[in-house]
């Protein structure tokens, strides 16, 4: 059960979490939106893994980010892949910090978005460089990706890894969990 002060952590971690989102991603406009895309924003996407309650932050955050698009496919859609590979991620990390769980867990946030902005860039904005429609869609999905594989495994991971090692963010994890 979550006490009052247990409660204020939550919600403001997760309002920190969702704020940092948004500002990394508008921040760094040029590369987060469009085909190519390194949303430095989704290393986040990463913390349910330690933290299941942060999926909360991750949505929110990513809700946020997207409207900055105006685009209610970007905000319904590109937010939707971002709270289901939060669970997904969160399930792979309730079942232990090892090394296997660490990959898959890293891996749900490229799978969910690599499949669904893939498939909104190809249908909902028309790109289709590409001789068809599934192609096109393939390609987009290869883009997405490589660009979320590359933040996922090449600043995510190290930090599941090593971060649960310093005794703090243990402490603070084990608060924010409700433990």
């Amino acid at each position: 059960m979550h006490n009052k002060k247990t409660t204020t952590l939550f919600l403001t971690a997760n309002a920190i979490i969702a704020a940092l989102y948004a500002a990394l991603t508008i921040a760094l406009a040029p590369i987060s939106y469009g085909p190519v895309q390194f949303r430095v924003s989704e290393v986040l996407t990463a913390l349910p893994f330690l933290m299941p309650g942060s999926v909360l932050g991750i949505t929110v955050g990513c809700v946020l980010a997207n409207l900055y698009t105006g685009s209610v496919l970007d905000i319904v859609f590109g937010s939707l892949a971002t709270f289901l590979a939060g669970l997904a991620t969160a399930w792979f990390g309730k079942k232990g910090n090892t090394v296997k769980n660490r990959v898959l867990g890293c891996l749900m946030p490229v799978v969910f978005n690599a499949v669904i902005v893939g498939a909104v860039l190809t249908w909902g904005y028309q790109i289709q460089e590409l001789d068809s429609p599934l192609k096109s869609c393939a390609f987009n999905a290869l883009t997405v990706g490589i660009g979320e594989a590359g933040v996922l495994y090449l600043i995510a991971y190290p930090l599941l890894s090593y971060l649960p090692k310093i005794k703090s963010v243990r402490e603070f994890i084990a608060r924010f969990n409700g433990k």
